[in-house]
Formats: C-alpha cells, structure tokens, sequence
C-alpha cells in the first residue's frame, strides 16, 4: 500500500471492540491522515482526535451512528502533536462536558481542561480497558495503550502501518525511542493499531524491523563520517542516496536525531560553528 493512499477508507471497524475514524488529513508526515479509534463496546473511549479539520466531526458522527451510539464517553491522547490533538475544541463543541485526558510534560499551547494520565494508569470503559504505557522517544509525552481484551496495542507514532517514525530533533530523542520499542517487544501482542497506516498483525515482527532499521541507520551514517567531519546536509546526501531532494529535510531530522544519540554514548563530536551548522566527525 502506498503511503498517501487515496483510497484507504475513511472509516472502519477492525474488530468487535475497535472502530478506526480517519482524521482526513494525508500528507508526507501523516500518509493518508491520523486514525482515531473508538475503543469500547457502547460510550466508546476516542484515542486521539486528529488536526483539527471540520470536516472530522461528521466522519466521526457518521460512524458513531452507524454504530448505533450517541457519543464517545471521554477522549485520551497519545502525544502533544497537533494532528492528533487539533481537533479537541471541535469535539468539545460538538460534545459537551468531553472529558480529555493526556500526559502533561512539557506542555504549551493545549486546550485548557486537560486531565494529567500516567504510565499504569488503566482507563475503563465498557468491557474494555487501555492501559497507558510511558513511550517517550518520538515525543517526551507519547503514551502508548494497551487492549488486554485483544492483546492490541495503539501504538499512536511510535510504530506506524507503512513507514518508520520520524525522531524530531527539539523533543524527540532516540536513546529513548530504542528503549521504548525494547519495551513494547516485551508486551504479549497480536495486533497493532497505528496512528497512521494500515492495521498491523504481525507486531513482533514489525517491532524487531524498526529496531534493525534504526541499528543500520546508524552504521550508514558512521560509515557517512568516516570520510572526514561533516554538516548534516552532507551526510543526508550521502546515506539518502535514493530519497528525492524534496524530503532531505525530513531525512535530516533523522540523522539529526542519530547524531545526537551517538554524541552522547561518545562516539561522535560536535563542532558548533558560528554563523554556520555544527560539524560532526568520529571519535578516536
């Protein structure tokens, strides 16, 4: 399936106990949009809420009837990202009194009335419980949940259907992102369910190919330094030898991100140069 699918449905229903709204938001970053998910049997609890667009709350109304219920009973975020809480005010709007609930650290710019939720924290709901786990890495507040009842986890950006996750540079950082993939392999799981992208019903497997991508990442990006001391640009040039132009800009957060994980094991040095990117070389 391509990234940016067209076609990928806007709702669906992937189990008895989960229905999938999309946020209708496709782009590079999104692939075809932010999924949200009603989790429960009736009252369903809402994972996420999109960016934001209008047009979401009639997706989401439009499945909530064919479902034959009236409302979410509360909403619980993953992250601080706005394509997955932009559409808090709409909701609250549409659905008056929505409780929303959220890790709080490090926040700026989130509606007022956001109930603080922590790692082991189990959130009930009509024969279902989300149990969030703490998976900083991508974001410093990303929560995971997990499904006992299916053995599901919703992943929200840190393991996505159809493409790896992007570590951004100001609060993201990838020692942690590492130790929140070891994490989750250590979880029973038969399903995932992304904030982008299709289901995914190999999890384990999933998992172990982010983790072996993000380990020859960094070799190719040594091997990039081991020619001589380098601003990021030219290292993007050379280990994104077939990705167009046009995304250097996210690849170089990646290596950014890379960069900084090797910095502190001690394995690279930064040069801050003024006026100019800093320069990175090898150590010993």
């Amino acid at each position: 399936m391509p990234w940016i699918d067209p076609d990928f449905p806007k709702t669906a229903t992937p189990s008895d106990l989960v229905g999938r709204v999309l946020g209708l938001n496709p782009g590079m970053m999104t692939g075809p949009g932010t999924n949200t998910y009603l989790v429960g049997r009736r009252d369903p609890i809402l994972i996420d809420t999109g960016i934001g667009l209008p047009e979401y709350v009639p997706n989401l109304d439009g499945y909530l009837r064919e479902r034959g219920w009236r409302q979410p009973s509360r909403v619980v975020l993953t992250h601080r990202h706005r394509d997955h809480i932009g559409g808090v005010a709409h909701l609250r709007e549409r659905f008056g009194g929505l409780r929303v609930s959220k890790m709080i650290h490090r926040d700026a710019g989130l509606p007022d009335g956001i109930d603080d939720l922590r790692d082991g924290q189990d959130v009930h709901g009509d024969g279902v419980t989300l149990v969030p786990i703490y998976t900083p890495g991508h974001a410093s507040d990303h929560l995971c949940y997990y499904l006992p009842e299916e053995k599901a986890l919703f992943t929200g950006d840190v393991v996505l259907g159809g493409s790896t996750t992007v570590i951004p540079s100001d609060d993201g950082d990838l020692l942690d992102y590492m130790a929140s993939l070891r994490r989750l392999q250590s979880l029973e799981l038969r399903r995932i369910y992304p904030a982008h992208g299709p289901v995914i019903d190999d999890p384990q497997a999933r998992i172990a190919e982010y983790i072996a991508h993000r380990h020859q990442r960094e070799r190719q990006i040594l091997d990039a330094l081991s020619a001589g001391p380098s601003v990021i640009p030219d290292v993007v040039k050379r280990v994104y030898v077939d990705v167009a132009p046009a995304l250097h800009g996210i690849a170089a957060m990646s290596v950014e991100s890379h960069l900084k994980k090797l910095k502190r094991e001690g394995r690279v040095r930064e040069t801050v140069q003024r006026d100019a990117p800093s320069r990175w070389e090898l150590v010993g």
